[in-house]
């Protein structure tokens, strides 16, 4: 495979060239991966280097440069595993600017997957890298807060006083946080609403079906789904019953691990995926449902990140063949309430795509089936609704510049289809979208699918 002198190819964007306080790479930098499931050599030769991976990846489109790019990447990894590039602070950055939203592996006429070699990538670089130490403390401030919804109600109280008594209007007029920080500032202009409910518990251990009983299901809460968009989960629950399902809601529940596993975190996430197994255990579900997209990919990819745990390989496979996305499932086993009109007139939707439905789960086509299924509702399609919006997962606050742009191109082609609300099947999504509407000119209402469906079955309208 051939490489070009610098890093391996040479990226001509400003950014991916090394500081100058950075000292040359030696040959004790050349060292490859380490033994534990490093990229497959067999996977990284399956790319034939076609090129029609470049303009479905959202990283390319913003950057322009070839190692910014799937195919660039997969060259990256060919040389660091042959010992010909180092895992340098240069050649870490081209990985870290992958928004794993997996595009390429649909557009890929040759197969490649992608998203198993950059699954296996993050871990080697959270393994034999060293960053440096601002970024680590933001990840691990991400890694330690995120992933756990307890810890996150704990500073419910504040973040709320913090909106409500103005100090964060002065915060983000003032401008000081970005200039410290672009990550913090990033995070802080994402945050959404805190209500009443994100300090309530308000859905039972056990909800039984209304009329005749077809299937037992479990329900997985999220994270910032249950805590910042509580009313999703429970129009969850209400659309599951409506069409005889009992939902079973495990409380020792916890994250789904996506937010770590997806930037190499590997520890955590197994551990976190133990205790998911465990929550479930013994409940005798049919199903277990997740209403959030990128929660369900990670949820469905069990079998794999615990593929080296003896005790719960075998458990992980057998949860993982469980998960359904909601709308998947209730498109299989269709839907037996009545559906309403919401509003006198037709309404015209737009759906967002959310890339870990899309792209990582295959599901396109259900939601809107749904959705269709409302009456009065029209749906529009928007311009290049498979390219990432910039979420992400976390990765709008490690890479808020790129994520910026995206956030602010999806925006502008949800707004010029015409509709009249957005419906976006993920939080992380929903939160990019709505702070990028402004900037596009208008702001539109933001619903989860089965918030519309849940409208329409209990005859309430907008």
């Amino acid at each position: 495979m051939q490489t070009s002198d610098s890093l391996v190819p040479q990226s001509n964007h400003s950014s991916s060239a090394p500081p100058s306080n950075q000292r040359p790479a030696t040959l004790a930098d050349f060292q490859g991966f380490d033994e534990h499931h490093p990229p497959d050599p067999k996977l990284i030769d399956a790319c034939v280097h076609c090129g029609f991976c470049l303009t479905t990846c959202p990283s390319y489109r913003v950057l322009g440069t070839e190692m910014d790019s799937p195919r660039g990447r997969i060259y990256l990894m060919d040389a660091i595993e042959e010992g010909k590039a180092p895992l340098s602070e240069a050649s870490v950055q081209h990985f870290d600017t992958c928004l794993g939203c997996l595009a390429c592996t649909t557009a890929c006429p040759s197969g490649v997957q992608y998203d198993k070699l950059i699954a296996a990538m993050r871990p080697q670089i959270e393994r034999n890298y060293s960053r440096s130490l601002p970024d680590r403390l933001l990840r691990h401030l991400i890694f330690s807060l995120f992933p756990y919804p307890e810890r996150l109600r704990l500073l419910l109280g504040p973040l709320g006083i913090y909106q409500k008594s103005g100090l964060q209007k002065l915060v983000r007029s003032l401008g000081w946080l970005k200039q410290i920080s672009p990550q913090l500032a990033a995070m802080e202009s994402l945050l959404p609403q805190v209500s009443l409910k994100s300090f309530q518990n308000s859905i039972p251990t056990l909800i039984p079906a209304q009329g005749q009983q077809r299937y037992r299901v479990g329900m997985i809460l999220g994270c910032v789904q249950r805590l910042f968009f509580p009313d999703v989960n429970e129009a969850t629950v209400r659309v599951l019953t409506a069409n005889g399902c009992e939902v079973v809601v495990p409380p020792t529940q916890g994250c789904c691990s996506a937010l770590p596993a997806h930037q190499g975190q590997e520890q955590q996430a197994q551990a976190i995926a133990r205790q998911m197994i465990d929550s479930f255990e013994g409940t005798n579900v049919d199903f277990i449902i997740i209403n959030a997209a990128g929660c369900g990919h990670t949820l469905k990819e069990y079998g794999h990140i615990l593929q080296d745990d003896p005790l719960y390989r075998e458990k992980a496979k057998a949860f993982a063949s469980k998960v359904r996305d909601v709308q998947e499932f209730l498109v299989t086993v269709g839907l037996t309430a009545t559906l309403s009109p919401l509003q006198e007139q037709p309404l015209t939707l737009v759906y967002h795509d959310a890339c870990h439905l899309l792209h990582g789960q295959k599901i396109s086509v259900p939601p809107r089936q749904l959705l269709q299924q409302i009456p009065g509702v029209q749906l529009r399609e928007p311009i290049d609704g498979a390219l990432c919006c910039g979420s992400a997962g976390v990765y709008n606050m490690l890479q808020p510049e790129v994520a910026a742009e995206l956030g602010q191109q999806k925006a502008q082609n949800l707004l010029a289809t015409g509709a009249q609300m957005i419906a976006s099947p993920n939080p992380g999504c929903s939160l990019q979208i709505k702070k990028h509407m402004p900037d596009a000119g208008k702001d539109l209402a933001i619903m989860h699918p089965i918030e519309l469906l849940d409208y329409s079955i209990r005859g309430v309208q907008l």
